[in-house]
């Protein structure tokens, strides 16, 4: 889709400090047993201050550690990813979907009205190796390979483009009956597909007809701005825009099962004196050799990554880094 600012989702939260009261009592003077009993209960209750105490700094303690370490025991992982390889990529290719077709080759559709297009690119060298440009006044948004069919739906349209994928010159038309085009994947039977909304939808390829949809959530909040997305061992894997993170969704009910943080990719360009990228799009996945790979829109480089699980806490919770405000055109 195309690139707007977007403000984030800014999650505001009441924390109760807890503050024990002192208690003061009056006695009279104590014979000896009651004096040996006093100094028991007072023993006791020491020991049970001590106990609530602790208790009290252990869940402190948890609570610091927040959202991460509780993300990962309450069934939501969390990532951050590692570099294993670096590809060149078209600095000019506005990236919209990517698809990895195997023999180290991709398929990918780019945007911008006069500049979208589907190309076949080899991964070793970024070379385009070929390519079909779209009409002036299409924007090619995500795309995803079924069979020998490559799909591509299209931005603020319900058009969209089945390409043979060993010539993209011959080419179909489709009409789609989401509210627009984002994102497309596939399981190898159906299409799951986005339009920049909180929903994620099932299509039926040969009619092109919505068979099912779910509202995307992460703890009871929507995730709006589905993006690209990614087919991966059951889950389908969706970019956020416009922000910096994965999210993996379980098709079958929309709950997000965990996120990936990929902050640092476009931080080491900017780093590197690298102006004018625009924010991360595009998943592919290599079943047969389980290799993952992602670009963004205008970047230099395309990334093979591994993930690596995220065991230390960061400044700042996931809905703030990941869920941002619905994005209206």
């Amino acid at each position: 889709m195309a690139s707007v600012s977007a403000r984030k989702k800014s999650n505001k939260r009441s924390h109760s400090n807890f503050k024990p009261q002192q208690q003061t009592s009056m006695a009279s003077p104590a014979t000896p047993f009651h004096l040996k009993h006093c100094k028991t209960m007072i023993l006791f209750s020491t020991l049970l201050a001590l106990l609530w105490g602790l208790i009290l700094i252990t869940k402190s303690s948890s609570r610091a550690g927040a959202p991460f370490a509780s993300n990962v025991k309450s069934g939501h992982p969390l990532h951050t990813v590692r570099v294993v390889n670096e590809f060149p990529h078209d600095p000019e290719a506005f990236t919209q979907g990517l698809v990895y077709a195997g023999n180290d080759t991709l398929f990918e559709s780019t945007g911008i009205k006069g500049r979208s297009s589907v190309r076949k690119v080899a991964l070793q060298s970024g070379k385009v190796q070929d390519i079909q440009k779209m009409e002036s006044s299409y924007f090619g948004e995500g795309l995803t390979l079924l069979g020998e069919r490559l799909y591509q739906v299209t931005w603020l349209q319900k058009t969209g483009f089945i390409y043979d994928s060993n010539n993209l010159s011959k080419f179909e038309t489709f009409t789609h009956q989401m509210q627009d085009g984002w994102g497309l994947a596939t399981d190898g039977k159906i299409l799951f597909g986005t339009d920049g909304s909180s929903t994620l939808y099932q299509i039926e390829p040969q009619t092109m007809k919505v068979i099912g949809k779910h509202i995307v959530k992460y703890r009871g909040h929507d995730v709006p701005n589905l993006n690209e997305l990614e087919y991966i061992n059951g889950e389908v894997w969706a970019n956020v825009w416009p922000t910096d993170c994965i999210a993996r969704i379980s098709y079958r009910d929309g709950i997000v099962l965990g996120w990936i943080l990929l902050h640092n990719l476009r931080e080491g360009l900017l780093a590197a004196g690298i102006m004018g990228v625009d924010v991360l799009n595009g998943i592919a996945w290599d079943t047969g050799k389980n290799r993952l790979f992602v670009t963004g829109k205008l970047w230099p480089k395309l990334y093979e990554i591994k993930l690596h699980p995220i065991q230390t806490p960061l400044n700042g919770d996931i809905e703030q880094l990941c869920i941002p405000m619905p994005a209206h055109f």
